[in-house]
């Protein structure tokens, strides 16, 4: 543990929006709202990583056909402005109306009139110049702050930003974990050109093609017990670290015990040597030419 600042990853400024700081580590909310804990506990977790400093929450239509959003709007009640809110529009509902109308469902099962963040989940059959043009729509409407993408790949991503609105663009989720390193040859490199955040979906492995059983891997064992962290902890730390001396990562694990939403706020206290860094090289090393990009 350090006594460094709490690392953070900036979005660049906007002719719309100024530049902003978030936490690098986040909270995501994929499976909350299904039942597989009390929604109680799901609510009280996403409260606690707020007072811990995890104020960026991501969700979607998608998770629990919206049932997590209502999680989140419970989470956020009476607290609305201290989290930065992102969510996420099917692509088969990203048509130049479409995409308002989902947006403002979205708004209604979250109890807000605003996103600070709305995402493409992935690339659909809709052209993306109507995508953005519906996210401009909603922006001028002050429904959303900022919007991005989810699930784009370099070519997608040239692609996008070849057209108008492209350009505003604010960030890129995708799958990355230590076990699924395949963004770093190609992908990576171009949205730090871009000037371009990647938010990490699945940054503990909990899934994609490339997953491994992480926790109980001999390198991240020992490395995590040579630091006195948890697995957890050191593939949060890994996921957040500076790559080409920049730090352009916010990791968005999801949590419902207590334990596990501290640990993940506590990863933001972790600075890994490069001893560490290159222990888990050796054990995971990063693909040397492009390789699908990972998805769920």
């Amino acid at each position: 543990m350090t006594d460094h600042p709490t690392p953070h990853v900036t979005l660049t400024a906007t002719a719309h929006a100024p530049a902003l700081e978030l936490p690098a580590i986040g909270q995501g909310t994929w499976y909350m709202g299904e039942g597989l804990a009390p929604r109680s506990d799901e609510v009280r977790a996403l409260q606690q990583g707020l007072e811990l400093g995890l104020t960026l929450i991501d969700t979607a239509e998608m998770y629990a056909d919206g049932g997590a959003e209502e999680v989140v709007g419970e989470a956020l009640a009476g607290r609305r402005d201290q989290a930065f809110l992102v969510s996420k529009v099917y692509p088969w509902n990203a048509g130049r109306d479409s995409a308002i109308d989902a947006c403002e469902r979205s708004l209604r099962r979250l109890g807000t009139d605003h996103l600070d963040l709305y995402l493409l989940h992935w690339p659909g059959s809709i052209p993306l110049a109507e995508t953005l043009e519906a996210f401009e729509r909603l922006r001028e409407q002050g429904k959303i702050r900022r919007y991005g993408v989810s699930n784009f790949d370099v070519d997608e991503l040239e692609s996008l930003t070849t057209l108008p609105g492209g350009r505003e663009c604010a960030v890129n989720q995708v799958l990355y974990h230590l076990g699924s390193r395949g963004i770093e040859h190609a992908l990576r490199p171009r949205m730090q050109r871009l000037g371009m955040p990647l938010m990490a979906y699945c940054p503990l492995a909990q899934a994609g093609q490339l997953r491994r059983d992480l926790f109980e891997h001999s390198a991240v064992r020992e490395v995590a017990d040579g630091l006195g962290i948890t697995p957890a902890q050191l593939l949060l730390a890994w996921a957040i670290r500076p790559l080409n001396g920049r730090r352009d990562v916010i990791a968005i694990p999801k949590a419902v015990q207590p334990q596990h939403v501290a640990e993940n706020a506590a990863a933001l206290e972790v600075e890994l040597s490069d001893e560490a860094l290159a222990r888990l090289d050796a054990a995971f090393p990063a693909p040397g030419r492009k390789v699908p990009l990972d998805i769920v």
